[in-house]
């Protein structure tokens, strides 16, 4: 019989974003610099560094009525990938006036711009919502975003840009 791949079950990962104070404290409870965040009527800007080891450089939307955050990551010459965009399903919601927060309900979106979509970390939802550490609210809620971004990407010749501009949300990238 062949055995199944395991998946690694982890509580939701949880970021916070400071806007006084110019940080972002990352799942793992590391409170990082941030060189510019943007506030905009359908989310909020974000551009960083980072150490780590595959990308240099993070710039984020977190886009709180369409439950994704799209990000652009700026990868190191030797772990460049095959994306323009990837989105994150989850949580995203304004705290305070100065603070953020984003809850990640597992799902991912690769985007290639001009080309395809593809969705990534099911297994990890699954296994979740198995673990109860997500609700099936919450799975179907995730699983219901996907679709629609997915579609819509699509209708729009593969492009995030165009989706979200025709839902009245114009991103902006360094």
């Amino acid at each position: 019989m062949t055995q199944a791949p395991s998946v690694d079950v982890h509580r939701p990962k949880v970021e916070y974003f400071d806007l006084a104070a110019l940080t972002n404290t990352d799942p793992k409870g590391f409170v990082r610099p941030v060189e510019r965040y943007q506030v905009e009527p359908w989310g909020l800007y974000m551009a960083r560094t980072s150490d780590h080891e595959q990308f240099h450089y993070i710039e984020s939307w977190l886009l709180p009525d369409l439950a994704l955050r799209a990000s652009v990551f700026h990868y190191n010459p030797e772990h460049q990938r095959d994306q323009d965009f990837y989105l994150d399903l989850g949580e995203f919601r304004q705290l305070e006036p100065d603070r953020w927060k984003s809850v990640d309900h597992y799902l991912d979106i690769v985007v290639r711009t001009g080309r395809d979509t593809e969705l990534l970390d099911v297994d990890e939802l699954l296994a979740a919502h198995t673990a109860g550490l997500l609700t099936a609210a919450e799975a179907q809620a995730a699983i219901e975003t996907a679709t629609t971004a997915i579609d819509g990407i699509a209708a729009h010749d593969y492009s995030l840009d165009r989706w979200l501009q025709s839902r009245g949300v114009t991103l902006t990238w360094l």
